[in-house]
């Protein structure tokens, strides 16, 4: 009894113009698939990939002039691709998305497993809200031959669909997600009876639900023991959430002495679709033994673009480089203990960590006041030859 990819398209619309109209597009459609280009047949080699890529490619633009509902289906390539190498997801892992959108993002950590270790034995799990958007995302797996996969339609925080025989939260290697940033209507009021616990840690702000998402994906996340190796976590949220105070602040407190968070890395601006603040992204494990966490502040290396900035892939490496080597970069990086950070009232605002100040450099006044006689000097010979011409053409004293 699976939902219908198609339930929110009507194919009886006038949008696409009278009669007449339609049946010249529908004939055109035809003869195009009639094409040996576009031959599906599943024996075909490369078919799904060129037919997926062509969808994501419309998904992307799309989504580049689709103005502020756009960030609500799709994450930008580049954020995705940087998501899916500091996760660093291996053959076996099961890989999850909350709040998957169009699922790029969920691909993007499937393909890295494809890419380094030459396997697809991987799983991958999303639940996205919205109909339609959780349309273009079975769409998406189906075009891509991405058979290992299940994408649930409904409101993670209210209603998790991802659950066990058991009817327990199932828990995964991998987490990972750009849930919507600061989305005012969560789901407060139900929190407080949520039948998982996952608000143990204290219960979000009625207007800010990105601590609602934090707190879902922890909970779904593999815990370390014996014979387990962990999960870990990587999500996209705005500054704020580094730095709230309230509640927010006491569930970060609570995180950060668990120690559970690994890096905090601050992105630059107009990254993402449909808004131009910046965001940030943080990495959590749950094997962690070395109390720190890294900060690193890549906000000021990006490529402009007119509407967008773009993640190089110079860029996405030398943040991931920093992640994993875990040192000090001057003006980039800095590894604070959990001592440090809760000296800072647990405050992870980036620039308490990583100072990019820059000295301006000394003014050498000697130079600037013999480079100033040396320009009066030039000046009075000029003055000198101009009265000359002028005394040739007849106008001097």
């Amino acid at each position: 009894a699976g939902k219908s990819v198609f339930q929110d398209i009507s194919f009886n619309t006038d949008r696409l113009g009278e009669e007449k109209q339609k049946n010249t597009i529908l004939r055109h459609l035809m003869e195009d698939f009639a094409k040996d280009d576009l031959n599906l047949k599943p024996s075909r080699v490369g078919t799904l990939d060129v037919i997926g890529n062509a969808y994501e490619y419309l998904i992307k633009n799309f989504a580049a002039s689709g103005g502020q509902k756009a960030g609500e289906f799709y994450t930008p390539p580049e954020v995705s691709d940087l998501m899916a190498e500091l996760l660093n997801p291996q053959p076996g892992d099961s890989i999850c998305d909350p709040a998957c959108g169009s699922g790029s993002l969920l691909m993007k950590c499937g393909r890295k497993v494809v890419a380094n270790h030459g396997s697809k034995e991987y799983a991958l799990y999303g639940q996205e809200a919205i109909g339609s958007t959780w349309s273009l995302a079975k769409m998406n797996m189906f075009l891509h031959g991405e058979d290992n996969h299940k994408i649930e339609w409904g409101d993670t925080i209210r209603n998790p669909k991802l659950l066990d025989k058991n009817g327990d939260l199932i828990l995964f290697d991998i987490v990972t997600a750009n849930p919507p940033f600061s989305l005012d209507k969560w789901g407060h009021d139900e929190a407080e009876h949520d039948k998982f616990s996952r608000f143990r840690r204290g219960v979000p702000p009625k207007t800010k639900g990105d601590y609602a998402f934090i707190l879902h994906m922890i909970e779904t996340l593999k815990p370390a023991s014996k014979g387990n190796k962990g999960g870990r976590m990587g999500v996209v949220v705005p500054h704020g959430v580094l730095f709230r105070g309230s509640s927010e602040g006491k569930i970060r407190k609570q995180l950060i002495d668990e120690n559970l968070l690994d890096a905090v890395i601050g992105l630059p601006e107009k990254l993402f679709y449909g808004t131009g603040i910046p965001g940030a992204i943080l990495i959590f494990k749950t094997n962690k033994t070395e109390e720190a966490v890294t900060f690193i502040d890549a906000s000021r290396e990006f490529k402009p673009g007119k509407n967008q900035n773009l993640l190089t892939q110079e860029n996405i490496a030398k943040i991931v480089e920093t992640y994993y080597l875990g040192t000090d970069v001057d003006k980039y990086a800095y590894v604070a203990s959990l001592e440090e950070i809760k000296e800072n009232d647990y405050n992870l605002n980036i620039p308490r960590y990583v100072d990019t100040f820059e000295e301006e450099e000394e003014i050498d006044l000697m130079a600037v006041r013999a480079e100033r006689e040396q320009l009066k000097a030039q000046l009075s010979e000029l003055e000198t030859e101009m009265a000359k011409y002028l005394e040739e053409l007849g106008y001097g004293a």
